[in-house]
């Protein structure tokens, strides 16, 4: 049993989709408007949760050739043998994504179900398929996916655009580049062998290194813009705090790009998310009482 349930939480990637359900939460606190009743944020939640996972089973699936090489990656279960090739488990991954589709209309509206189907679609076909191992701009264009969490939190409750959501959007756009890249810094022997182009492994030290620098300190300032918008004192820590953070390990990778470094960076990212998401979603709870 215990097997079965480990084995659900690798091909789903659920650490992501709980990552990118996180986006969603930071969207619905970030937007004006009254809060929906529980069980439908609830439900948006899981239908967020859903929807990534069919996306994040279906990369793995799709990537399980490259995944045997890769020491990080070789003992997913696709990649190692613990379930077999069929033609029918992408046909479950869609029709998971069908109801989480579904669940979503009926949650957030026709919308943010629109919103998640595009952050699905980007992270399965866009990212996955087509860009992953042709170019460098793979893992930019694949952040759109936790951008596009964010927008259908916000469309939950106001399908109207509003400032602070797009703005986090934004946040979480520029988060995903740096996050990917430390890691490929830190792990780029295996991006290597597998022929993925990762931006560390395909060009110098001085090009990468300036790259995962620039993202995250646009990230950290970006993050600070909706202080201007009404945001209050708890907003302020997390997004200051979280992103303060990881500026100062991304400035440590930038003056000593080590393997080190560069998983300690990797790490200040999941940090950063977090950080932010937990002080917006303060701010909308208790930033009145203050």
């Amino acid at each position: 049993m215990l097997a079965a349930v480990k084995m659900t939480i690798s091909v789903l990637k659920l650490r992501i989709a709980i990552a990118i359900a996180a986006s969603a939460i930071a969207g619905i606190a970030a937007s004006e408007g009254a809060m929906p009743p529980f069980w439908k944020t609830l439900a948006l939640v899981i239908a967020v949760m859903g929807a990534s996972g069919a996306a994040g089973a279906f990369n793995q699936y799709y990537e399980r050739d490259i995944d045997r090489i890769m020491r990080r990656t070789r003992n997913r279960p696709f990649a190692s043998g613990a379930l077999p090739e069929s033609a029918w488990w992408p046909v479950g991954f869609a029709l998971l994504l069908a109801a989480s589709l579904a669940l979503a209309t009926v949650a957030g509206g026709s919308l943010a179900a629109f919103f998640i189907f595009l952050g699905a679609f980007t992270y399965g076909i866009v990212y996955t398929v087509w860009l992953k191992r042709r170019t460098v701009w793979n893992i930019v264009v694949g952040g759109l996916a936790g951008s596009f969490a964010v927008l259908a939190g916000a469309a939950a409750i106001d399908p109207m655009p509003q400032v602070t959501p797009y703005i986090l959007a934004i946040v979480l756009f520029l988060w995903t580049p740096p996050h990917f890249w430390s890691l490929a810094a830190a792990r780029g022997d295996d991006y290597a062998v597998a022929g993925v182009p990762m931006l560390p492994i395909v060009v110098p030290e001085y090009a990468w290194k300036a790259a995962v620098l620039t993202h995250s300190l646009a990230l950290a300032l970006i993050s600070l813009v909706p202080l201007a918008f009404g945001k209050g004192l708890f907003y302020g820590l997390g997004a200051g705090l979280g992103g303060g953070y990881l500026v100062y390990k991304s400035w440590q990778l930038y003056r000593n790009p080590t393997k080190k470094t560069a998983m300690a960076n990797f790490v200040a990212s999941l940090i950063q998310l977090p950080a932010l998401v937990l002080g917006v979603s303060l701010d909308a709870a208790f930033g009145s009482l203050i």
